[in-house]
């Protein structure tokens, strides 16, 4: 789910301006009460699992400088060889190299 490897991925410090706009991020990010009923979330240790049949697609779009933190973040990772399987997908999506 793309939605929570971005989630997790987004940067926790940063300037002002930046931190203002992860937070407008997280929240667009963030599940409905719907999307949780159908998910149906559980906590097991350090992992989360969902119900993967659930579909609960939608559209999220950002801004320009959200593209760009988003881009940096996982250039970062990238280079500092700490890109992951999960980041795939969103490396193709923001990246595309």
């Amino acid at each position: 789910m793309d939605r929570l490897v971005l989630l997790n991925t987004l940067p926790k410090e940063g300037n002002f301006t930046t931190l203002k706009i992860v937070r407008t991020m997280r929240e667009d990010l963030s599940f409905t009460e719907e999307e949780h009923k159908a998910l149906e979330f559980k906590q097991e240790g350090d992992s989360v699992r969902w119900n993967q049949a659930a579909d609960v697609e939608r559209d999220i779009n950002f801004g320009e400088k959200a593209t760009d933190i988003i881009v940096e973040v996982l250039k970062k990772l990238n280079s500092d060889k700490k890109l992951a399987e999960q980041h795939y997908r969103l490396y193709e999506l923001f990246v595309g190299e």
